[in-house]
């Protein structure tokens, strides 16, 4: 068999065809809904992962197991692929397949560990076409085979499985960190498809030169950015935050291949250009294209865009109160009720920003995330982002090797008021809900300097 890439495209299988053509029946038990059994809302992670290495998986993994490939260094590909936030080796993958949900269930009940961790399901073909995570893993995957919810998503779902693979994690932070990055890695056919738009994760950004504007992306753009928040859901609402910041803040919200001239790059027999559009006109735009405004002009309201982002500013919400209460005054009601929902979005956008502004505010330190298997991270958080991992020391020597690290993670703190684009903004969201959720945990905090007088004190095994 030629040797496996350690990439896969979009649509390639990841595991050789199970050889499997009987579809299992929908009398068959099948798994629960998004609001039944199990551990809710956690599966929403998106991926295509290389091929699997199965470690002490059962007999059925690992007949599929022997039918793949090596790389040309004689090795597996690794499960989800490589973790960039995981600084011990790679953690073990587990493969459990049937050619029915019974086998399949009891494999499931005899194998996977009630431990954190990352599941992924794939149908015959080998294609991944689910992702999710869980602090219990095997009380997750078990409640996939209950009987009360055949016709809802995860039935659909199991009704396609024949093998399923999980990744154990040292803690339920490092599973919803390890989850993310795989959200943004790959894309599964069932966390994409039949996902209502309002649940799909979209990025507000402002940005792209020379003109810069609020756009949505639907992962955290890198370059032309000169500010990121997110992710929000509801690409419709968000539409409508996009449209009413670029009017009240005055940018401009035509395309990029624009040509934008701005007042000092006339020089004094150029005509004047004409503006594409009628925001110019209406007042609700500097009009970058028709060199109405200079630069310097334009970027003072790109700095007021940017303390939006922060959470600083409301102007957009008071002009939508008030075009909403001018419009019903006047007894404009299909304006009013325009202005009504556009208030709406915004109050959620800037509910939202609010609550991420304070933790990047607050959330600056290195967090100590205890293992259940005595493997403790300490990621490095800046601005409530991961910007970096290192193995937690457990003896003086381990401290004194790690202290050259720890001096640089001093200097990256120290800059923390500072905007900055790191390797991992989308962690944002994660960690501010984590100590949200788990105040406690603001106890294995500290900063760098005080590691030395930390390290020994914090405990290095949890119970799972």
């Amino acid at each position: 068999m030629a040797p496996r890439k350690s990439k896969v495209s979009a649509g390639q299988h990841l595991i050789p065809e199970l050889g499997v053509t009987e579809e299992l029946g929908v009398t068959e038990e099948l798994g629960v809904t998004e609001a039944q059994g199990g551990e809710q809302g956690e599966e929403t992670a998106q991926g295509k992962p290389t091929d699997v290495p199965v470690a002490a998986a059962p007999a059925r993994a690992k007949e599929v197991s022997s039918a793949r490939g090596k790389t040309r260094a004689g090795k597996a590909d690794p499960g989800f692929g490589s973790d960039p936030l995981n600084p011990y080796d790679e953690r073990p993958v587990q493969l459990a397949g049937g050619r029915n949900v019974r086998q399949l269930r009891d494999q499931i009940r005899r194998e996977c560990p009630a431990v954190p961790g990352v599941y992924g399901m794939f149908n015959n073909k080998g294609e991944l076409i689910y992702v999710g995570k869980s602090h219990r893993l095997r009380n997750r995957l078990m409640s996939y085979f209950s009987e009360s919810a055949a016709e809802e998503k995860a039935g659909r779902i199991i009704e396609r499985t024949r093998a399923i693979q999980w990744e154990t994690q040292p803690s339920d932070f490092a599973a919803r960190v390890r989850e993310l990055g795989l959200i943004r890695r790959w894309t599964p056919r069932f966390n994409v498809q039949g996902v209502p738009q309002r649940q799909r994760p979209v990025y507000l950004c402002l940005g792209r030169k020379p003109a810069e504007t609020f756009f949505l992306s639907a992962q955290p753009p890198s370059g032309d950015v000169v500010a990121m928040e997110g992710p929000f859901y509801g690409a419709g609402r968000m539409r409508r935050v996009v449209e009413s910041l670029n009017k009240a803040f005055g940018l401009r919200d035509c395309s990029q291949s624009t040509v934008f001239q701005f007042a000092e790059q006339l020089s004094l027999f150029d005509n004047q250009p004409r503006p594409g559009c009628l925001r110019l006109e209406i007042g609700n735009c500097l009009g970058p294209c028709a060199a109405a405004c200079t630069r310097g002009e334009y970027l003072e309201r790109v700095s007021a865009a940017e303390s939006f982002l922060d959470g600083f500013n409301q102007e957009p919400v008071l002009l939508a109160e008030e075009t909403m209460q001018s419009a019903a005054a006047n007894r404009q009601y299909e304006l009013a009720a325009h202005a009504r929902d556009t208030l709406r979005a915004l109050r959620y956008a800037t509910g939202k920003l609010q609550h991420l502004a304070e933790a990047r505010r607050s959330y600056s330190f290195i967090y100590a995330a205890t293992g259940y298997d005595g493997q403790t991270i300490w990621y490095l958080i800046r601005r409530a982002e991961v910007v970096d991992v290192a193995v937690a020391p457990k003896t003086p020597a381990q401290y004194r090797a790690i202290k050259p690290l720890l001096q640089r993670w001093q200097s990256q703190l120290e800059w923390r008021h500072t905007r900055t684009s790191g390797d991992h903004p989308h962690t944002a969201a994660i960690v501010s809900s984590w100590f949200r959720k788990h105040p406690k945990e603001l106890k294995q905090t500290f900063a760098p300097s005080e590691a030395g007088r930390r390290y020994h004190r914090i405990p290095h095994l949890r119970s799972a």
